[in-house]
């Protein structure tokens, strides 16, 4: 018997051991591979793996004439962005492996930024879900789509941390908490690559923007970042590492500079931090016209600035091409080294390696796939419930919601029967005509078009020229041209035999993403007089809100009985604002960006330092203390905030014990019970405080949350457990540790409205 044991282990150990020898050899032949490839390239044919030009997508049959098809021939191109279809992407894949000397395949990119033909909602609204299932299935979904139409790398998941919603790319990130955005990337990061990257329908992940491009200065895009390295450690810089943590194939240089010096430009933010102290080992890429643009940051001219990129530790160019045109002549003169430009080839060629491009170019490029595979039923219907997830319920005010199918209903707005802008921005390979608008869910859900009245209203803005540039990369917003007591006056006629007024606001989808910073986040006035109009009628109205970013809409919180934020959905939005308005989906969303009352509040996040006079909870204004004279501190909606068509009440809560030690853990328990007529979710948030410590610490921190469904009347416990690793931080010196001390722990809805409760951490 016991030989019989002895027998068992040992085949159980060689098991183990050839388990784990399995990558180290998959390792070894790829760096064989490789480094005979290199041995045969030229300098020329390396410096051409590092070029990355957008392709105009080109149509079939123009690939060998074109000048980039010369390039590709010649091997000066590494990877194309910009194009899709297998049809045109298997014709350039077949110039680089048949007609160049050494035959490498080309990497091919493109902005899969939520979703790709079954378009889900926009960063901010997905992270408002807080599911990271969903949130994984959308990016797998998102892969699956890209990877049939032959894409086999996304630059996404963009996880810029953001407190200023004036910037108009905090549509694209996970909002402003480091945790929650951590987690996110990681969720991002697996749904795109999966387990195997050789596997045909993954793609790699492309991290961005490296780094802090979520803090420019005024909220205003491309501007200056600067921020201490004490702020990059404890917050901006968790989400980055949460996505290198997970395995992200690439990562994407920021246009900002850090600590003066481009980003794309900074050796210690790509050397030291990314690849030394994270272990970061696939290649990174800059961004459009990265090199280009640091001779306006004042670094040098063309030359100068290519070098300083490779030097710091860019592998590839997107666009410029200073890396084809500068480097070879920057080797001759000794500004760069061979071996400079040996290591970002060879991460180039690896990346190519780990995708299975060399076993099979065309791995990505089958047609079946492509009919099969993409924008299907069951994709549309993932797309349409995770809008529903994220959509915040900000109030309801008498219950107006859910409404019954059966009520006449005077839908009215710029944005009800506007199926070009219910996608949001990034979406590069959308069908906007086929998506669902609010008017076309409703009608859907309810079976009944002959209770719906509809009216416009008011245009989207009262300004034709900015008007203009909101409605760019097709997305008019269908500017009418009548005047504003015109279409005023229609909206009221069209509301009077109805039983609700559903104001379908907002902003177009082009108002917020890149280069869509703005200097005042209240709704438009016209939109405002509007809904002044729609509020006199005497009739019960519903606001269903439109946006990129949180909004300062303070009057409407006053005046407007139920506001539902619905953000941008995606390519089912409308059938998701349907199931919502409609109660088949009971709203669960909770926002992970702060509203602010006002925009003079911005930057206004909720864990944010104490300042040394801090000013009492519920109060408005001491003089001396830190406040305002005008508006109290707190935001109209705090982060974690959200309603229900339930609600749901909080025991006290329960610690295992009052102290740990290094080593142990600590369990946090509460009892959430249903009190309302609805079954429903509610996302139950841990937030802890280090009372007293080496360097100031927030007041508040998430570190933990559960989203859980619970029928009406039912009760459910929901533990987190605490341990060492939830306490530390990096200290004075950047030194991750945790400090002996006193600790409060939150566990409630949203970050404001909490259960309390506290413990030590001793020596």
């Amino acid at each position: 018997m016991k030989k019989t044991y002895t027998l068992v282990f040992l085949l159980l150990t060689v098991a183990a051991m050839h388990i784990q020898a399995q990558p180290l050899t998959q390792e070894i032949k790829m760096n064989k591979f490789i480094t005979e490839l290199m041995a045969k390239m030229t300098i020329d044919e390396k410096i051409g793996q590092l070029n990355l030009p957008t392709a105009g997508d080109f149509t079939t049959g123009q690939t060998s004439s074109s000048d980039i098809g010369k390039k590709i021939v010649e091997g000066k191109v590494g990877g194309l962005f910009n194009i899709r279809s297998v049809e045109k992407i298997r014709s350039v894949q077949q110039v680089a492996v048949e007609e160049s000397r050494l035959k490498i395949p080309l990497l091919f990119g493109m902005d899969v930024i939520h979703g790709y033909k079954s378009v889900f909602p926009i960063p901010l609204g997905l992270s408002c879900s807080w599911d990271m299932e969903l949130i994984e299935q959308s990016a797998r979904i998102a892969a699956t789509e890209a990877s049939a139409d032959g894409i086999n790398w996304t630059f996404s998941p963009m996880v810029d941390l953001s407190r200023d919603p004036r910037w108009g790319r905090m549509a694209e990130g996970a909002g402003e908490d480091p945790y929650l955005g951590g987690e996110i990337a990681k969720a991002m990061v697996r749904g795109y690559q999966g387990n195997d990257l050789t596997l045909n329908n993954t793609i790699m992940a492309c991290v961005k923007h490296f780094a802090l491009y979520g803090a420019s200065e005024a909220g205003r895009d491309y501007n200056t970042v600067d921020m201490s390295r004490h702020r990059m450690y404890n917050e901006y810089f968790l989400p980055y590492k949460a996505a290198v943590d997970a395995g992200a194939g690439s990562v994407m240089a920021s246009f900002n500079e850090v600590d003066g010096i481009p980003a794309t430009a900074n050796r210690w933010l790509m050397e030291d931090v990314l690849r030394k102290q994270w272990g970061f080992e696939g290649f990174i890429v800059t961004d459009y016209t990265g090199i280009y643009e640091m001779m306006e940051h004042g670094m040098g001219d063309f030359q100068t600035v290519s070098a300083l990129a490779l030097k710091a530790g860019m592998d590839m160019e997107m666009v410029g091409e200073g890396f084809l045109l500068t480097l070879k002549k920057s080797l001759y003169e000794g500004k760069i080294t061979e071996d400079q430009i040996n290591k970002a080839c060879r991460r180039m060629l690896e990346a190519k390696y780990k995708l299975g491009l060399f076993d099979d170019p065309y791995r990505y490029c089958d047609a079946k796939r492509a009919e099969n595979e993409i924008y299907t039923d069951a994709h549309r219907m993932a797309a349409r419930k995770t809008a529903s997830e994220s959509f915040v319920l900000l109030k309801n005010e008498g219950n107006i919601l859910p409404l019954k199918k059966n009520a006449k209903i005077a839908l009215i707005g710029p944005l009800a029967d506007n199926r070009l802008n219910m996608c949001g921005t990034w979406t590069v390979a959308g069908d906007f005509e086929k998506a669902i608008s609010v008017l076309d869910g409703i009608q859907m859900v309810t079976g009944k078009p002959e209770l719906i009245s509809l009216a416009r209203g008011c245009n989207v803005v009262a300004d034709s020229i900015l008007e203009t540039r909101i409605g760019m990369f097709g997305k008019p917003t269908g500017w009418d041209s009548r005047s504003p007591e015109v279409m005023i006056a229609e909206a009221v006629n069209a509301t009077e035999n109805s039983d609700v007024i559903v104001a379908i606001l907002g902003e177009a989808s082009e108002s917020s993403g890149e280069c869509s910073s703005i200097t005042n986040i209240e709704l438009p006035e016209n939109q405002r007089d509007l809904l002044r109009a729609l509020l006199n009628t005497g009739k019960p109205v519903v606001m269903v809100l439109f946006t990129g970013r949180p909004l300062a809409i303070t009057w409407e919180e006053k005046n407007v009985p139920a506001i539902l934020n619905v953000w941008f959905g995606g390519s089912e939005a409308g059938a998701a604002v349907a199931d919502v308005l409609f109660g088949d989906v009971v709203p669960s969303g909770k926002l992970t960006a702060t509203f602010p009352q006002n925009t003079g509040q911005i930057p206004i996040f909720y864990n944010h330092k104490n300042t040394g006079r801090p000013l009492p909870e519920g109060q408005w204004f001491h003089k001396f203390l830190s406040n305002y004279l005008d508006v109290p501190n707190e935001p109209l909606y705090p982060f974690g905030y959200g309603l229900s068509y339930t609600t749901f009440s909080y025991s006290d809560l329960a610690l295992s014990k009052n102290s740990i030690k290094p080593g142990e853990s600590l369990d946090v328990k509460v009892t959430v019970t249903n009190t309302g007529n609805f079954d429903g979710k509610e996302i139950v948030q841990l937030y802890l405080r280090d009372m007293v410590g080496t360097v100031t610490r927030p007041v508040k921190e998430l570190k933990g949350f559960e989203k859980v469904f619970i029928k009406k009347g039912e009760s459910k416990d929901v533990t987190f457990t605490i341990d060492i690793e939830d306490l530390k931080f990096y200290n004075y010196d950047l030194s991750f540790v945790s400090e002996p001390g006193d600790f409060k722990v939150f566990v409630g809805g949203n970050s404001r409205d909490v259960k309390e409760g506290s413990f030590v951490l001793l020596e």
